[in-house]
């Protein structure tokens, strides 16, 4: 990545102090979404990473993955494959479990959706402690797909996320165009 589009994508995240509880700095990345010369950069980089892997398939992690993977998947010319909460998709899904700091989640995906023979790019829009990267994984592996990689827009380095995930990517590669 350029550092022109580092800045540009840098300069579109704004810190919101003490949310959504005191004491932590959100990283909001609403004013690059309505930034449409950041948000079709951003675009551009993360399908540029899911090419150059060879990923077949997208997957977004709710919520805000969503947005991000799915103008990604437009541009790469590739299927887009939500991974959602526990209990939002219809018909027959594999669920996935995983620990978060104050108890546990579920996701899920389509069951059809994933097949062997897919590679599957991940997309999120940060990357903190890894809990729920972690558990997509898990779940891309029991539909017999491989991991292409992560890509994220930022990781928060200073919480561990990337080593959680390391045994999990099983030498696929971790992306993050920006790091904190």
């Amino acid at each position: 990545m350029s550092p022109g589009t580092r800045e540009l994508l840098l300069s579109r995240i704004r810190d919101v102090p003490d949310h959504p509880v005191e004491g932590v700095v959100f990283k909001d990345i609403t004013p690059l979404l309505a930034d449409p010369e950041a948000f079709a950069a951003l675009t551009a980089e993360l399908a540029e990473l899911a090419v150059r892997y060879g990923a077949t398939r997208i997957v977004g992690l709710e919520a805000r993955g969503f947005i991000l993977a799915a103008p990604v998947a437009v541009s790469a010319k590739l299927g887009f494959i939500p991974v959602r909460k526990a209990g939002k998709l219809p018909g027959a899904t594999l669920k996935q479990g995983y620990e978060l700091e104050y108890g546990t989640a579920e996701i899920e995906v389509h069951a059809e959706d994933l097949a062997a023979g897919d590679r599957v790019m991940v997309i999120d829009d940060v990357l903190a402690t890894g809990g729920t990267a972690e558990a997509s994984l898990e779940l891309i592996g029991r539909a017999g797909a491989e991991v292409a990689g992560v890509a994220v827009l930022m990781e928060l380095g200073f919480l561990g996320g990337r080593a959680r995930l390391e045994p999990a990517l099983r030498g696929a590669p971790l992306e993050a165009l920006i790091t904190l």
